[in-house]
């Protein structure tokens, strides 16, 4: 009976342990301001530490198993720590494609050995005074770089059109060459911080917030470009059809099998809402709802963990989309492929002729009806030959056949 006692008292002590081990791990991460991620690694190793504590004070267990069960539980632990650190290492290792890993200063305006594109001749049009304020998603930095290295005097221009993580202070300082993306282009041009933006075709969304301002965008087709889905380059899987990539983004095709590879389930990744390539494949969906993205947990300030959309990991079961130039030239990463759709490859040959499904236009966005001097001049130059040999030798496709 004694016996049966002690081991009710065991578990009622247990049982306590834990609940005193989550309380006290709440805590832990609460202080370190949600930083810290072994959580549920702490509620199980404080939880039975206490217990070992009870059992070794109260002499409830023998010595000798005691120390057998000691061992082997701080065994574990440094088995679980090792793997989630392996597991981890491994994760960070896998090629990620997203804007961060993308150096803007390469492409900057008049700088020394600048990557955006020159003229062979003079500009045609020159601005002086006044300039009007450019921002654009990160993939058309290079081509409205060049756009302002051929038309802008010479300058040291700031790509960030936001200093600082405090948010009253985050519109000043403003460049007038900036990037701050799609998503934040569309907000700037509406608040009046930005007069051209480049980028792709708006979303439902922000249409409808330009309209509830009473704001009328203007858009202005200056070239084009395909949206293009890859994978890890080890995948066997070559092309998809537009019905395959509409049944994997719905959720109707989950593993590779049913698209001609390996028996692996699908990791379909996607991109931030209202940037521009998410906006594409919403089009793309024609109407049908989108699965549930990947999302990771991040630090933000004041110690709050939020959920956001997972950036494209190369998982080897991975897919993930963006537009060509990006993923070719500003990401240059042999360990993912590009996928043909409909038996088209993506490249400006089958842009060009139409033969690639899913090419797009991309635009100079305006307000309608500014009145910023210079606007409708830039626009009209960078639909003019020397314009779009710009666009042409920037890497992306002209709507017209530039002059040689």
């Amino acid at each position: 009976m004694k016996n049966i006692l002690v081991k009710v008292l065991i578990c009622i002590i247990f049982a306590a342990a834990l609940i005193f081990a989550g309380l006290f791990a709440a805590l832990i991460v609460a202080l370190s301001g949600g930083a810290l991620f072994y959580s549920p690694l702490i509620l199980t190793c404080v939880g039975v530490l206490i217990v070992f504590i009870i059992l070794k004070v109260f002499a409830l267990i023998k010595p000798k198993l005691f120390k057998i069960l000691f061992l082997s539980f701080l065994g574990l632990c440094i088995l679980a720590v090792g793997g989630y650190e392996i597991n981890t290492a491994w994760h960070n290792s896998l090629a990620e494609v997203n804007e961060q890993g993308v150096d803007l200063e390469l492409y900057k305006p008049f700088a020394e050995n600048t990557k955006a594109v020159s003229l062979e001749e003079e500009s045609t049009l020159k601005i002086e005074n006044n300039l009007p304020r450019l921002d654009g998603a990160t993939a058309l930095y290079p081509l409205y770089s060049a756009f302002a290295q051929a038309v802008y005097p010479a300058g040291d221009y700031d790509i960030y059109a936001a200093k600082g993580d405090n948010k009253e202070e985050s519109n000043q300082d403003q460049g007038e060459v900036a990037c701050s993306n799609t998503i934040n282009a569309y907000t700037r041009l509406m608040n009046g911080e930005a007069d051209i933006i480049f980028t792709a075709r708006p979303s439902e969304q922000q249409l409808a917030e330009a309209q509830s301002r009473g704001l009328e965008l203007k858009l202005t087709p200056i070239g084009k470009e395909a949206f293009v889905f890859f994978v890890n380059s080890r995948n066997r899987v070559n092309g998809l059809t537009t019905s395959q990539i509409q049944d994997i983004y719905s959720g109707k095709i989950t593993n590779w099998q049913e698209a001609g590879g390996k028996n692996e389930k699908i990791r379909a990744f996607q991109r931030p809402e209202n940037s521009g390539s998410q906006t594409m494949l919403q089009k793309l969906m024609e109407g049908k709802d989108l699965m549930t993205p990947p999302t990771e947990d991040i630090a933000s300030g004041m110690g709050d963990i939020i959920e956001q959309t997972a950036s494209y990991r190369n998982y080897k079961n991975a897919i993930g989309y963006s537009f060509l130039f990006f993923a070719t030239e500003m990401i240059q990463n042999n360990e993912i492929k590009l996928l043909e759709v409909d038996g088209a490859k993506p490249d400006k040959n089958t842009i060009a002729s139409g033969e690639y499904p899913l090419a797009a236009e991309f635009y100079a966005v305006t307000v309608a009806g500014s009145d910023t001097p210079g606007i409708n001049d830039f626009i009209q130059w960078i639909l003019s030959p020397q314009g779009q040999y710009l666009v042409e030798k920037t890497g992306y496709t002209p709507l017209n056949t530039p002059a040689a």
